[in-house]
């Protein structure tokens, strides 16, 4: 398990920059952080219901790496049980989340939740499971717990 210092939003506003600036790919690839990564997951599921986010966000995740000079492979870039995986640990987040609750306290909760970790899925995934090019390119199922 890793330990890193988690990166607060500050505010609403916050929140809404990073998932507007991935869907217009104008985000600076510095601020594509992993708590941005959930802020914007979680945006796009509470603001934006035009975007399915399990059919629509492997895109929209892989054209915001092409135009900021990443590479999506079997190797790097873009990662799909990573993504559904979150993805399903955010909708659980929000369905406990009292109504009436901040877009950035939402945000904050979650990542100071244990599902809002970097390394979580490794609770669920062992590392070769997770890290393997399988993983990468499509969901595969956990092997440690479901």
């Amino acid at each position: 398990m890793t330990d890193h210092p988690i990166r607060f939003f500050a505010d609403d506003a916050a929140v809404r920059h990073v998932g507007e600036g991935l869907l217009a790919r104008t985000l600076p690839k510095a601020e594509w952080t992993h708590e941005a990564h959930l802020a914007a997951c979680l945006w796009l599921l509470t603001e934006r219901p035009d975007v399915d986010v399990e059919r629509d966000l492997p895109g929209i995740i892989s054209a915001y790496n092409e135009a900021v000079g990443g590479v999506n492979d079997a190797t790097q870039g873009y990662h799909h049980t990573i993504t559904l995986t979150y993805v399903a640990a955010v909708r659980a987040h929000l369905a406990a989340t009292p109504a009436g609750t901040g877009l950035a306290a939402k945000v904050n909760a979650l990542l100071a939740a244990p599902q809002g970790r970097r390394d979580w899925p490794l609770t669920l995934y062992s590392r070769d499971r997770l890290f393997s090019i399988d993983a990468r390119l499509r969901f595969v199922p956990p092997d440690l717990a479901s």
